[in-house]
């Protein structure tokens, strides 16, 4: 099909939708109400709609004051009947899909429910926006002459009492409605392999005869297997394998520690990225300008959002407000209530709003310290269970600690890189090393997944700090007393470049 009639006809859906878009733009605080009471009918005779009487709440005061704020251990019963057939509970509709990941306090893996109203209006929903804004910012793009490379997740779905669960990736491909299915490579079956090392090389295989014009996928996944794409076809860049490559459009991890080696991969100063904001939760935010990091919160996606100002979050003063009542330049942990049956749910990410008219924002990190640099959502408590597990096997006694990510350089692998204060050292530091990565594989899948066979991780690499090595550092701060203590994982490597300069570590 000639291209001006593939954009004439992407035009006139994109029209449509921009006067959808154009109306939570002029009224978002009507637009986010309305939701708010749809959700709230729709799943008054739900389980949990009866315990709170949905069908009398008329005002955002009354919600806010009688549904209580929760988390994923808070739910997580209420998941697990879902999950085991139950219906009704917290939707109305059956929920058959579960996205899988990792990071919560009770189990190695939680799962988020995704219903039928979420893939159609909140994630398929996003896809074909994000291609709107795309088009409407790029008139001339061809995006529709070849095929979008989409990079899942590794696993499979698995079935367990007749509902289904399995990475968001898996589960969004495996539902993908046809006119998705049909501009996208790989086919879904190798998509959808289970091995990650036999897909990563299936997948290469079958897209380097495509004509791909757009990526879609988290960084670091991606990076391995562009890398592994050169390696195969031997070519410089990815612009000798597929020349009408103009955009990728990415999410799931800080995009700023990879820049500069896809700039090696794509270099043409007018290649496009662009940013999204999803999670198994809902998909959030689109950037939807050219050039601009900023994303645009979406507002009519079946997701009620409140926020929780970070300078109160977790304390006494901790106070829960409307999207009404943001203010630009602070941070805030962010409050769900969605057509997927999560009522005031936090999920455990903190944004900045860059503006209010319209509401853009930055995504600032998450409620915890953590390592995400690779899609490993490594946590505080996983570090603290795994250390304390392997200090008991080693009879070691650890004093302090911190961690960074290594980054990826070229071909090279990333990889944790710790520093450990002991009291009482372990006998031997490598085989510590190795358990505590083993423990860590334990408590964490996404950390697991992405360890497997060296594919995105490599072994971390653990110093022995000197003795007041952690002691010092803070009283170099002026740190000492009081509330201060030393981070213990980052996103960055900031910190732990000062702590190895100061411990004389080369």
């Amino acid at each position: 099909m000639p291209i001006p009639i593939v954009n004439s006809i992407a035009s006139w859906f994109l029209k449509k939708r921009f006067h959808q878009i154009d109306l939570f733009l002029k009224y978002p605080i009507e637009v986010q109400e309305e939701l708010l009471f749809n959700l709230l009918q729709k799943a008054k005779y739900t389980e949990i709609g009866k315990a709170y009487d949905f069908g009398s709440i008329k005002t955002y005061r009354e919600f806010s004051a009688r549904v209580p704020i929760t988390t994923y251990e808070d739910f997580e019963p209420q998941i697990e009947r879902a999950r085991k057939g139950e219906s009704n509970i917290f939707w109305p509709t059956p929920i058959k899909w579960f996205a899988k990941s990792s990071g919560t306090t009770n189990a190695k893996s939680k799962f988020i429910p995704v219903t039928n109203d979420s893939l159609e209006n909140c994630h398929y929903a996003a896809s074909k926006d994000l291609l709107c804004m795309y088009l409407n910012n790029n008139p001339d793009a061809n995006l529709f002459l070849g095929k979008s490379l989409r990079l899942g997740g590794s696993k499979q779905l698995y079935e367990e009492n007749g509902t289904v669960f399995g990475d968001l990736s898996a589960i969004l491909i495996d539902n993908m409605p046809f006119w998705a299915e049909y501009s996208s490579t790989p086919s879904n079956e190798v998509s959808l392999m289970g091995d990650w090392e036999t897909k990563m090389q299936a997948i290469v295989n079958e897209t380097i005869k495509e004509n791909v014009t757009s990526l879609a996928g988290v960084p670091s996944w991606m990076l391995v297997l562009l890398n592994q794409v050169i390696e195969t076809t031997g070519r410089n860049n990815l612009f000798e394998v597929w020349p009408n490559l103009e955009v990728y459009f990415h999410g799931g991890v800080n995009f700023d520690p990879y820049i500069e080696q896809y700039n090696n991969l794509l270099p043409k100063s007018d290649f496009r990225y662009y940013e999204i904001y999803n999670a198994s939760e809902g998909f959030f935010a689109i950037q939807d300008r050219n050039e601009n990091k900023e994303l645009l919160l979406m507002l009519d996606y079946g997701i009620f959002y409140e926020f929780i100002p970070m300078d109160g979050y977790g304390s006494s003063d901790e106070t829960v407000i409307p999207l009404s009542a943001v203010e630009q330049g602070k941070n805030y942990a962010i409050v769900i209530t969605t057509n997927a049956g999560l009522w005031r749910y936090k999920i455990g990410d903190t944004v900045r709003f860059t503006s209010t008219n319209p509401y853009r924002i930055r995504v600032t990190g998450r409620t915890k310290h953590h390592i995400n640099v690779f899609g490993e959502e490594l946590i505080i408590e996983n570090a603290e269970t795994a250390l304390r597990k392997v200090s008991h096997l080693t009879n070691a006694e650890i004093v302090d600690y911190t961690a960074a990510p290594i980054f990826m350089n070229g071909r090279d692998k990333g990889a944790h890189e710790w520093i450990i204060e002991f009291k009482n050292p372990p006998q031997d530091l490598n085989t510590f090393t190795e358990l505590l990565d083993s423990a860590l594989q334990d408590l964490n899948s996404d950390y697991e997944a992405k360890r497997f066979n060296n594919t995105t991780l490599n072994a971390p690499k653990v110093h022995h700090a000197r003795e007041n090595l952690f002691y010092d550092w803070l009283k170099h701060k002026n740190k000492l007393g009081g509330q201060h203590k030393v981070p213990r994982l980052s996103n960055t490597r900031d910190l732990l470049e000062e702590l190895l300069q100061l411990n004389n570590i080369t």
